[in-house]
């Protein structure tokens, strides 16, 4: 299976390490470590160098009750990182919900568009359909940031979150987004109690009926600290324990703060050679390394 976006081809055959790089002051976890672009792009380096797939750039917090950023704001932080992350020679994805900051980093040629709000908000969806070739990743949330917390309620959590994730796919495909360029996100800690989590990691597995990739975010989350009793600065052994859980329960890419000790913990799973749950409708292309296309011209 390969995952196709605006620059690359990325071949799924194995999971996929995508580096969280928050440009941002208040993200939950590392909020304010790299804040301006020359330390974002220090940080990309070094995410690269400990073996990241993919770097995932982000300059609004979507951590529960934060504020939400003008345009202008939100582009000051990304714009300058994303125009020199373009150069690494890797996946660059823009983690945004504004449609015209989506348009600005499509026009720079950022490969991925990874919106937590599944492209609903106005003109995203628009936007993502007219660039023609970007990858672009589909994330469940019940609410908003703002208040997400307060009160999530499911009859059926893996049920509720297939139905949304079947229609954001069904109304992408019917504008003639091709499949290929799609991945899911059952967004751990977007509206959900630690339960649902848990539920979600448990039955990981259903949302693989769709024959598309799933991306997964556990690092460093708040249920996380409620299992183990950690805080956020020392929930690396949890969040390796959770990637290699929704590894194995067929996801694709894992997206985290900590790439170095994730990359070992893969390696470890991968030489065990212990089979992931298959995927009931997928079609598996021959593995092909991560391989250039043929840059989109805006």
């Amino acid at each position: 299976m390969l995952w196709h976006t605006t620059r690359f081809r990325i071949d799924l055959s194995s999971p996929k390490v995508m580096g969280i790089v928050n440009v941002t002051p208040d993200s939950f976890s590392d909020g304010g470590n790299h804040a301006d672009a020359r330390s974002a792009l220090v940080h990309c380096e070094q995410l690269l160098k400990e073996g990241a797939d993919i770097l995932d750039i982000g300059g609004e917090s979507s951590r529960p009750g934060a504020p939400t950023l003008r345009v202008e704001e939100e582009w000051t932080r990304v714009g300058p990182v994303l125009l020199e992350a373009l150069k690494l020679g890797v996946p660059i994805s823009l983690d945004t919900c504004k449609a015209e900051v989506m348009q600005r980093a499509l026009n720079l040629g950022v490969d991925i568009i990874n919106d937590i709000r599944a492209l609903q908000a106005p003109g995203a969806e628009a936007a993502v359909v007219a660039h023609g070739q970007c990858g672009v990743c589909l994330m469940h949330m019940q609410g908003d940031p703002s208040t997400m917390q307060s009160r999530p309620h499911y009859t059926d959590v893996i049920d509720e979150v297939r139905t949304f994730l079947q229609g954001r796919v069904q109304a992408l495909v019917a504008q003639d987004v091709s499949r290929k360029r799609l991945c899911l996100d059952p967004g751990i800690g977007f509206g959900k109690t630690p339960q649902h989590n848990l539920d979600l990691l448990r039955r990981q597995n259903e949302l693989l009926s769709f024959g598309l990739p799933l991306l997964v975010g556990w690092s460093r989350k708040s249920t996380l600290g409620q299992v183990t009793g950690k805080p956020v600065g020392d929930r690396l052994a949890a969040s390796l324990a959770a990637a290699l859980a929704s590894v194995q329960q067929g996801a694709k890419v894992v997206r985290v703060h900590d790439v170095a000790a994730t990359v070992d913990a893969l390696k470890v799973w991968s030489a065990s050679e212990i089979p992931p749950i298959s995927w009931p409708t997928a079609s598996h292309s021959a593995p092909q390394s991560t391989t250039p296309l043929t840059p989109h011209s805006p």
